[in-house]
């Protein structure tokens, strides 16, 4: 904890971090990293003390309710006249299974020019991503209105396997996710997401449902060689430091996914209207 520490007064004292904190309000959620250990899960025996200095850093209010209950998952609401944006923050640390090593049953084959980290559960599988209580919390919170709603998830939701961290890992659970989706009749879910060093919008198509958009951004301060494959990619990856923006025009009911290089530029860009986001 005192290396996690020192690490967040670095960040504190960087001038462009100071800025961003100054004029923009932050909500936050972790990864492995902030968490504490490469692709850590539930497992990891630190993850109740970085979770004081995680929540700490971010200038999380002593009465949060983030402080009452195991992990760091929340939500908040920002209404606009009639309509409403709800804000998802998944954990996909505190409670999940650890990850299965890469077991060579792809040996031979030439889709992944790369080393595979990791091997998928079995669909059927008891193994857990997000853990029942935090299942049961997001169950209560698709429930309740919103015209529009946002779920950040630290790893990709909506990718093929590619033998990295992500919920193609647990395919069990990204059904779940579908499903409970179906269940509630949530209008209006999106996800973004981060970790993979490059930027990409990926789409997925699930019986009953209306499509399901993840943006992903993740390239901030550190550019990648090469994107892994991905058959629900829409467009290309941005390989180059970027953000990610989305904007959302209520009157015209459209909203804009967007990434952007360091200098502003414009390098991915897809719009769609809410409406498409409906049962």
């Amino acid at each position: 904890m005192r290396v996690l520490r020192k690490k967040y007064r670095k960040l504190k004292q960087n001038p462009n971090f100071s800025q961003l904190r100054k004029h923009t309000r932050m909500l936050a959620i972790w990864d492995d990293h902030d968490y504490g250990a490469n692709d850590a899960g539930k497992y990891y025996p630190q993850k109740e003390r970085s979770k004081k200095v995680f929540l700490k850093f971010f200038g999380e209010s002593k009465h949060s309710e983030r402080r009452k209950h195991e992990g760091i998952y929340t939500s908040y609401f920002f209404t606009d006249s009639s309509q409403i944006l709800q804000l998802i923050l998944l954990d996909c640390r505190t409670f999940r299974n650890n990850l299965l090593p890469y077991d060579g049953s792809l040996a031979g084959d030439t889709t992944h020019s790369y080393t595979l980290d990791y091997s998928p559960h079995p669909e059927n599988s008891d193994s857990t991503l997000l853990g029942e209580k935090q299942w049961q919390w997001l169950k209560v919170e698709l429930k309740k209105p919103a015209t529009l709603r946002i779920i950040c998830s630290s790893t990709q939701f909506a990718t093929e396997y590619n033998g990295y961290e992500a919920w193609a890992n647990f395919p069990g659970e990204q059904r779940r996710m579908f499903e409970l989706i179906k269940e509630t009749k949530a209008n209006g879910v999106m996800f973004i997401s981060g970790d993979v060093h490059y930027a990409e919008l990926s789409v997925r198509e699930y019986p009953g449902l209306y499509p399901i958009y993840d943006l992903t951004s993740s390239g901030l301060t550190e550019e990648w060689k090469f994107a892994t494959p991905n058959v629900h990619r829409v467009g290309a990856p941005v390989m180059e430091n970027h953000f990610g923006l989305i904007e959302i025009n209520w009157i015209e009911k459209k909203i804009n996914l967007e990434i952007r290089n360091s200098t502003n530029a414009t390098k991915l860009s897809h719009s769609l209207l809410i409406e498409e986001l409906k049962f």
